[in-house]
């Protein structure tokens, strides 16, 4: 079969805020997300390294906690993202590439997709794409975690959200109203930025693709994983884990 040809996302999604990224996110709770996942990992894997890619990983807040365990390396499509990785993470590799095509020419025992960042592909087929290649990616016993992004019925359009940020020398405030466009969750984000250097404003749209869990189901079953569904995962949205066959169990 040949590839599917990804549907168009664009790779500087947050050129303009990943400076501030980390002061948006002040709130999410990391060490207890990455002490989660690693009682997942610990349950399912059964290869026996500790060789960690996280796929999609932003700025690094899961991977500054699952370096204690794992060998972790990290992997994003936006190089403003990657910047900010690299400098608040100078001992961790960081890789610049697309999650439906990146090819790093070896395996590793756990492969994370984290904070809905699977969304992003925005169809089911770039979806597939997607786990196949990190399915490929894994060690045999390695294990796969994917945090989803909302489905059709759990995505709620009209709904208006609005985050606040006061530290002494940055002040932001961002709202979106979401909405749905052709089967995608829409999220136009309108920030106001103040530092001492002055206050700015502009916007983010951000475009996910709302998948039923049937659909994700599929994709990790058709990558040939033993595939599991923990309802509650690490922040509610659910999380779906695949266990490529060991060796012994594929002889």
């Amino acid at each position: 079969m040949p590839p599917v040809e990804p549907e168009p996302h664009d790779p500087a999604t947050y050129a303009k805020s990943a400076a501030i990224y980390d002061a948006e996110y002040g709130f999410k709770d990391y060490a207890h997300e990455a002490s989660l996942l690693h009682r997942l990992i610990q349950r399912h894997k059964r290869s026996p390294g500790t060789t960690l890619l996280d796929v999609a990983c932003g700025t690094g807040g899961h991977l500054a906690f699952l370096q204690a365990d794992y060998q972790a390396e990290g992997l994003d499509l936006d190089r403003a993202m990657l910047e900010v990785a690299r400098s608040r993470l100078p001992q961790i590799r960081f890789h610049h590439g697309d999650m439906t095509r990146f090819d790093l020419g070896r395996p590793f025992d756990v492969v994370t997709c984290l904070f809905s960042a699977i969304g992003y592909v925005r169809s089911e087929a770039a979806m597939s794409q997607a786990v196949a290649n990190m399915a490929r990616h894994l060690s045999p016993g390695g294990v796969l975690l994917v945090e989803p992004w909302f489905t059709p019925e759990t995505f709620h359009p009209g709904s208006l959200h609005a985050l606040f940020v006061d530290q002494p020398d940055l002040k932001i405030a961002r709202m979106n109203l979401s909405h749905v466009e052709d089967s995608l969750s829409v999220l136009d984000f309108h920030y106001m930025v103040g530092t001492p250097d002055g206050i700015r404003t502009f916007t983010e749209r951000h475009e996910l693709g709302l998948l039923t869990p049937e659909q994700v189901r599929r994709a990790f079953e058709a990558a040939g994983l033993d595939t599991y569904h923990d309802r509650d995962g690490l922040t509610g949205r659910g999380l779906w884990i695949g266990v490529r066959a060991d060796t012994a169990r594929a002889a």
